[in-house]
């Protein structure tokens, strides 16, 4: 009886052990946005900072794109400046190799963009090659549009009708002093 208790016990034990080796591999990598939540009114093209990190020792990893998975569609993305890549972040290397810190991302605000936070989802791709696509990353980010804060100009059919007002109001004081 005691046999297949124990072999339970080893079973058990033997999964314990396999689920925490890849519950420790999964923080080899880091991925933040730098400023994640960032203020603009319409017309504003907002530049989005990002830290990539790779912390496993042993491993080189691929950064192959970005794309926005989730975004408001008043709003519009360009991951353009993150095209630069593939680049790899290698642990082995001397230097600043092994993190990437830099633009990721543009968040265009459009004219005529009604005031209000608006938020996305950016996911960064790779893995342990150069046509990796795995995610390896994501942050949510937020754009908070503001109201104008231009001057106000007036229509010319204002000015009209404030020079019409004044031309009639100097008419009529010097008809009263006359």
């Amino acid at each position: 009886m005691k046999k297949p208790r124990s072999s339970t016990v080893l079973s058990l034990t033997l999964v314990s052990f396999l689920l925490a080796g890849s519950a420790a591999k999964a923080d080899t990598f880091s991925f933040a946005i730098d400023s994640s939540l960032q203020y603009a009114v319409a017309g504003d093209t907002l530049a989005f900072d990002a830290s990539v990190t790779n912390l496993d020792p042993t491993a080189t990893v691929w950064l192959n794109s970005a794309q926005i998975t989730s975004l408001d569609s008043r709003l519009t993305d360009d991951t353009t400046p993150f095209f630069s890549f593939p680049i790899f972040l290698d642990p082995l290397a001397a230097g600043p190799s092994y993190t990437y810190d830099g633009e990721m991302f543009d968040i265009t605000v459009p004219l005529g963009t009604t005031p209000g936070v608006y938020a996305g989802e950016v996911q960064i791709l790779g893995g342990s090659d150069e046509s990796a696509s795995d995610i390896l990353g994501d942050e949510v980010f937020s754009v908070d549009v503001t109201g104008d804060t231009t001057s106000v100009v007036p229509e010319p059919s204002s000015l009209v009708l404030l020079l019409t007002g004044m031309t009639g109001l100097a008419a009529f004081r010097r008809r009263m002093s006359e």
